[in-house]
């Protein structure tokens, strides 16, 4: 697998400052398959001064012209296509399918979204006597994870391009080398020197000097709630701008009217898409008593299907994680119905798709994000008793609700503490804003509320 041994820094593939490197593993074989340099602080230093210089011009730039550069940016992306899914399905072990149409096939949408949008977007508004004028943050340092890792990008730089911003980014040190392919597709598609650079390296190392760089203005991080505390202290003692995308244990709440049987195995698809590493999966799937014993035997029968049809998890030390938390499940007392912790393969970090029952709201399993191919069912007596169950966690980035009748549905929804809710089945959306309450996060990706996190607002009096 190709890998570039620099960095992308001030439109050109740079030498690191030190020698270390960073083995990229194909978790489905447990085999090296590239290395990429492990970036330092002065490395990030770099990047930030070259978009620190490139600052000024990038923000002159008309909003056409940056809609041009991220149409071209749409086209590479859309060409080289199939190397990005072959790329992730190798450092992720996504199935390729999965690859091709959600981790190519989404940001290119997400990308095309926001050539779109720079080109309408009204970043003057005329209020009274004054004219509020919306002006790019600054430099964006970006902080990505390893579960989408292109969409995760795309979903940053694209607003912080159409905005006027420059960027550094710093991806997961699992999955580079789509984000080098990205960078590879950003030179391609003419964007100029500095406005986009990228650093590879470890989290407490690179990523840390990133969110604390006092050249970098706003730091959008996506990954655990742990981490996100500290990069929120970090900037906070900066007065620094953030975006933070976290943690979830959403639910998916199947009221009594509901076509039962789709319902769970909808939910179930979710939960077990991209082998469970998904932040907004619904994980805790809530149940009326009288139809429980029914959800539990559809869930079972469902989960079985994904035995060979999954990917592995990401890493050894990611396995250990959910194994860890399927094996505290049972000695709290849920019932195992499906899977379990041992492993499904002798080779590779595969996790067999498991089912709980009998999980009560205060086990560690139907509080804690697991991140893995495990499904939680939860009983209920009655719509309160679900909504109490539904909004119990610290978290709220995303859930489902199902019903007959789609009134009622939207009627439970609006009650739920998250950022987002698909109501019997509702399609992913790229155009409206994601992101969530409490220990989820602060602020929001996607459409116009996505761009709104990478502006100023100033207002000029007459």
């Amino acid at each position: 697998m190709k890998a570039h041994d620099g960095m992308y820094i001030d439109g050109a593939w740079r030498a690191p400052v030190g020698r270390d490197t960073i083995d990229v593993v194909n978790p489905a074989d447990e085999q090296v398959i590239a290395r990429v340099p492990a970036g330092t602080a002065a490395d990030v230093d770099a990047a930030v001064r070259a978009a620190r210089a490139a600052l000024p011009a990038w923000a002159a730039t008309a909003p056409a012209e940056r809609a041009a550069r991220l149409a071209a940016l749409r086209d590479v992306l859309a060409a080289r296509k199939d190397e990005i899914a072959e790329t992730v399905t190798a450092e992720l072990g996504s199935p390729p399918q999965f690859a091709q149409n959600v981790h190519a096939g989404v940001p290119i949408a997400v990308a095309g979204s926001y050539a779109d949008l720079a080109a309408t977007y009204s970043f003057e508004e005329k209020v009274g006597n004054s004219v509020v004028h919306l002006e790019p943050v600054g430099v964006v340092g970006a902080i990505t994870p390893w579960n989408y890792p292109l969409h995760q990008i795309v979903a940053k730089a694209a607003p912080a391009l159409a905005a006027g911003c420059t960027i550094v980014v710093k991806p997961a040190e699992d999955t580079p080398l789509v984000a080098q392919l990205f960078a590879e597709a950003v030179h391609e598609a003419g964007l100029p020197a500095g406005v986009l650079n990228l650093v590879t390296g470890l989290g407490p190392v690179a990523g840390q000097a990133l969110a604390e760089h006092p050249g970098v203005d706003l730091v959008s991080f996506t990954g655990s709630t742990a981490v996100g505390r500290l990069i929120g202290a970090t900037a906070g003692a900066a007065i620094k701008k953030v975006a933070l995308e976290l943690g979830g244990k959403s639910a998916n709440v199947i009221l009594p009217s509901a076509d039962l049987a789709r319902a769970v195995n909808v939910g179930v698809a979710n939960v077990m898409s991209n082998s469970g590493q998904t932040c907004s999966a619904w994980t805790r799937m809530l149940v009326h008593a009288e139809r429980y014993d029914e959800a539990v035997e559809l869930a079972a029968a469902a989960a079985a299907k994904y035995g060979d049809r999954i990917g592995p998890v990401v890493s050894a030390k990611q396995r250990a994680r959910v194994r860890g938390y399927i094996e505290k499940g049972v000695a709290e007392g849920a019932r195992l119905v499906t899977g379990g912790p041992e492993a499904p393969r002798e080779q590779g970090y595969f996790v067999a798709p498991t089912v709980f029952a009998d999980v009560t709201p205060e086990m560690t399993i139907a509080q804690e994000e697991i991140f893995g191919p495990v499904l939680s069912i939860l009983r209920y007596t009655d719509e309160e008793d679900a909504l109490r169950i539904a909004n119990g966690t610290v978290y709220g980035l995303a859930g489902a609700v199902w019903a007959g009748d789609e009134a009622e549905a939207v009627a439970f929804a609006r009650r739920m503490e998250t950022g987002q809710v698909d109501i019997n089945g509702g399609r992913f959306n790229p155009l409206a804003p994601f992101g969530g309450y409490k220990q989820s996060g602060v602020g929001r990706e996607l459409g116009t509320h996505g761009l709104s996190e990478y502006l100023h607002t100033k207002s000029l009096q007459f």
